[in-house]
């Protein structure tokens, strides 16, 4: 099956036409084109996220299944829930949004994952998320402990659709506050879903799990029409978690 090969400012090819399970790369759909916001913008809108390596050109991918994160059944274990209490109410310790998303994606970048031997996350790309930071698309989710960036995480927003890109931590745990504090902000604001694009068993232990991709297409095009939310951490948004939930 040809690969489609876009120019600059050429439409995507639907996401179902992405390659299949017996093809060389299935959910591959087409290569070429650019990085640029508009580009971006219309490419997360239709459930598509590039993803390539150093020399490599720009792919698009559209996977089938996808993996997504429904916020309400984000899983909350016994160790993280403690790891949170005492986040919470050490004054030492705060989470924050978009103060340092340069910083965050670089660190993504560089903090290589098992299994790998480079990092998608190639200066191109880096350039051009931090582009999309400035145009209000690209949000970063920090975790800081003593005044240091300790961990995070960064994702795409268009309206209510979420995207989940990649995380770092320096500090045990510190990615994973800011996954949870991503959550809790999501369902104070009535979010119920965060793309995961890719299946891990990591992920998947945390609640996350495939629907099939004219599923996952169609809700995005669904909540990208709504009004997007303020992207700022409150401390009170972890209630949504750490409050005992009520009984049915």
């Amino acid at each position: 099956m040809k690969l489609p090969w876009l120019e600059p400012g050429d439409p995507f090819p639907p996401a179902r036409r992405a390659w299949g399970p017996h093809d060389p790369a299935p959910g591959l759909l087409a290569a070429g084109g650019a990085l640029d916001v508009d580009t971006l913008r219309r490419a997360y809108g239709g459930g598509i996220f590039p993803w390539f390596s150093e020399g490599q050109p720009i792919l698009w991918w559209s996977t089938d299944p996808r993996m997504v994160l429904f916020t309400a059944e984000f899983r909350l274990h016994r160790s993280l829930r403690k790891t949170l209490r005492r986040f919470v109410d050490d004054p030492r310790c705060q989470v924050r949004f978009d103060t340092s998303f340069a910083e965050v994606i670089r660190a993504c970048s560089s903090s290589l994952r098992d299994g790998q031997s480079g990092t998608w996350i190639v200066p191109d790309m880096v350039s051009a998320y931090e582009d999309f930071h400035a145009a209000g698309h690209a949000h970063s989710v920090e975790t800081w402990i003593d005044g240091e960036l300790a961990g995070g995480l960064y994702c795409v927003a268009i309206g209510q659709a979420v995207f989940g890109e990649s995380m770092f931590t320096r500090v045990p745990d510190a990615s994973k506050i800011a996954l949870a504090a991503l959550v809790a902000f999501c369902l104070a604001h009535g979010i119920d879903l965060i793309d995961c694009q890719q299946n891990t068993r990591h992920l998947a232990s945390l609640g996350a799990r495939e629907i099939p991709r004219a599923e996952f297409v169609a809700a995005v095009a669904a909540r990208t029409q709504r009004t997007p939310p303020a992207w700022e951490f409150d401390p009170v948004y972890w209630r949504e978690l750490l409050l005992p939930k009520p009984v049915a």
